[in-house]
């Protein structure tokens, strides 16, 4: 490949990755979820990174907001969709840190939010990202 003219993979390119490693996990993990959002964004905004206690934007890969399956039975007024942010920038650092496919790096994140939200085991996780290929 001539990477001469390759440019780093936009916010758009980065929410098609999520949606196709989404589509790629276990539909018992994916119902899990219920119905979601990805959205890119290029770093955490100030809140997440105050709430969170990071010393910099690049210290969070992604996060999970909303609620788990069995809570979802009760709705409440005014509910946003669950919903997973991925953070371009500092998945694109890690990316150049590490020897990963950028598409394997977002399954990883995506599966790791999900599983955190959810209270999963780090060695349950672990075989969905096997089951997932």
């Amino acid at each position: 490949m001539d990477w001469t003219d390759v440019m780093a993979p936009g916010l758009d390119v980065f929410e098609a990755l999520a949606i196709e490693a989404y589509e790629s996990l276990p539909e018992e993990f994916r119902a899990l979820c219920g119905d979601i959002r990805f959205l890119v964004a290029d770093f955490p905004d100030d809140d997440v990174i105050k709430e969170m206690g990071l010393e910099s934007p690049f210290d969070i890969l992604g996060l999970f907001e909303g609620r788990g399956l069995g809570d979802l039975a009760t709705p409440v007024t005014g509910e946003m969709p669950n919903r997973i942010l991925l953070y371009r920038r500092p998945i694109l650092d890690y990316w150049a840190e590490n020897e990963e496919t950028l598409g394997h790096l977002v399954r990883h994140v995506l599966v790791h939010e999900i599983g955190h939200h959810f209270g999963l085991s780090d060695d349950d996780m672990e075989a969905i990202e096997a089951a997932a290929g």
